[in-house]
């Protein structure tokens, strides 16, 4: 079968699809890669084929609307999607409303806009039987509507978005008749309209949606979801020869992602200070620092390895702990290896992932504007003594495995598109 994916401009979004990808190719099955024409080259750089589409225009999300608190290292979910993690007595009808018109304009439709009437060319012209889009990259759902194949999200955290629209379809039928409307419906069914079919919930969430966190770490709403295990991919990689010989002594890692430093004003914790305080234990520690953030660091003391990258799948295996951020790639690469974990998350999905990750067992977490290099320090030595951490990351670590691989999930993906188109 012919498969189109469907993706805004994030590298490190992007890369949760990849090993998906890869797993259609070998199972034999025609795979492109719908893009804005300047994110073609990281497509093509993975391996795949890319289908440039529409114009180069892209918001990253929600950044500038948040530069604010990001600076204060507390950004969290935005509204509407802070319904996901709000107890529903507590909603506003009204609140939910704005909330999604504000997004719309802010996030989604420039994300969008640029790429669909192309990409409705491209599917019309190329007849996949399967579009699986990033979960706000609706331009592949309308797409997939327009040209007859089946569609589905490819989740790369935790569901806010499908568990925001039930909680907003529940409020929204409590309203009186007049008081009903419903930006994001409104907004998509515009180009229903355009394309000829007409509005489903299935251009917002899907016909089915594929999920990559365990269980335990999950967020669903009253949808169909098909798991997947994580399989990490973080472009081009080397492993350094450092990382061929074992570790003398329990190394801890800290990395903090690249979009902190790639989108934001920097790092939201003071590295200096957690280097500092970790300076005298008996561990070796490699500090991941990007090039424009050195200078925030300027003493590296003896038990510690600084550099500006290095693979993770290669380096949290030799882990007894890592620090990070609760980026969903970060966190389930350590995660698969059954690493303990310090996390001190700030934007969007990361704290209520870092929550469900600490109900679990097998990490800490710790807001950002407390994270003083004390506080790393008294969480580091915790995950490294308690014995109790690494059992239950180990919990987390088989619970994943269990999973099916992007390979195993392949002939339900043949199956679900034969019944969806």
């Amino acid at each position: 079968m012919r498969v189109l994916l469907a993706t805004y401009q994030s590298k490190t979004i992007f890369q949760t699809m990849v090993p998906l990808a890869w797993a259609l190719r070998t199972a034999g099955h025609e795979v492109r890669v719908a893009c804005q024409p300047s994110f073609a080259d990281v497509v093509t750089q993975a391996g795949l084929t890319a289908a440039p589409v529409g114009r180069n225009h892209t918001t990253w999300r929600i950044a500038e609307a948040h530069a604010e608190q990001a600076e204060a290292g507390r950004a969290g979910l935005p509204a509407p999607y802070d319904a996901a993690v709000t107890d529903l007595a507590a909603l506003g009808w009204q609140a939910m409303q704005d909330g999604y018109v504000s997004l719309l304009y802010r996030w989604h439709k420039p994300d969008n806009f640029p790429m669909v009437a192309d990409l409705v060319d491209f599917a019309r012209h190329w007849r996949p039987d399967l579009v699986i889009w990033e979960a706000t990259t609706y331009a592949g759902a309308i797409a997939a509507k327009a040209c007859g194949a089946a569609h589905a999200r490819l989740l790369w955290s935790i569901d806010v978005f499908g568990a925001t629209r039930e909680r907003f379809l529940r409020l929204k039928a409590e309203q009186p008749p007049e008081n009903r409307a419903d930006p994001l419906a409104d907004w998509l069914s515009g180009y229903a309209r355009k394309y000829g079919f007409d509005f489903g919930e299935d251009l917002v969430t899907g016909q089915f949606s594929i999920d990559q966190l365990p269980a335990s770490l999950s967020m669903r709403a009253d949808l169909d979801y098909l798991p997947m295990r994580y399989v990490p991919y973080g472009g081009p990689a080397v492993v350094p020869k450092w990382l061929w010989t074992p570790p003398q002594r329990p190394r801890v890692a800290l990395t903090l992602g690249t979009t902190a430093t790639d989108r934001f004003a920097g790092y939201t914790v003071d590295v200096q200070d957690i280097l500092d305080a970790l300076a005298d234990l008996d561990i070796e520690l490699v500090a991941t620092i990007a090039e424009n953030q050195r200078h925030k660091a300027p003493r590296v003391p003896d038990n510690t390895r600084v550099v500006s990258y290095v693979p993770l799948h290669a380096l949290t295996p030799t882990c007894a702990a890592v620090i990070n951020h609760a980026g969903p790639g970060t966190f389930l690469t350590t995660a698969l290896h059954g690493v303990p974990q310090l996390t001190v998350p700030w934007d969007f999905d990361e704290p209520e992932l870092a929550r469900r990750a600490a109900r679990q067992g097998g990490t800490l977490t710790i807001r950002p504007d407390r994270a003083t290099g004390q506080a790393v320090r008294e969480s580091v030595l915790r995950l490294l003594n308690e014995p109790a951490f690494r059992e239950r990351a180990h919990d987390l670590r088989d619970e994943i495995h269990a999973q099916p691989t992007p390979n195993q999930l392949a002939p339900q993906l043949e199956k679900r598109a034969a019944e969806h188109r």
